[in-house]
């Protein structure tokens, strides 16, 4: 692997200014998610020449969707002093559930959405 240690003008990375250093790292993050995309694109045509060949869709092989999360949950649960304010069910408890729900006179399904 080359090491880069000049500037361009001859003299090392060392001498660069803090504002050409940083400069300089996001034009190499830039290039580097450049380079990323590109060969990974690459690698996915090869994956799917091969998988052609050998008779196969590369869905068939690894899914047809990618890895993430899954579709949105609806809320279950909606603060009646501001609708704006809905929780899932899923997670921690929101602020203003916990601070309404905290006394005991009132409970979680208080806060039921209704269908």
């Amino acid at each position: 692997m080359k090491r880069a240690t000049t500037n361009g003008n001859g003299h090392g990375i060392e001498a660069m200014s803090y504002s050409d250093l940083v400069t300089l790292q996001n034009h190499i993050a830039q290039l580097i998610e450049q380079k990323r995309a590109s060969e990974k694109a690459a690698l996915r045509e090869k994956f799917a020449a091969l998988a052609k060949r050998q008779g196969f869709d590369i869905t068939e092989l690894v899914g047809g969707k990618g890895r993430g999360r899954s579709s949105k949950v609806a809320p279950k649960y909606q603060d009646p002093a501001n609708p704006e304010n809905t929780w899932t069910g899923r997670g921690r408890m929101p602020r203003w559930m916990s601070a309404a729900t905290k006394s005991g006179r009132k409970h979680k399904e208080d806060f039921l959405i209704s269908a």
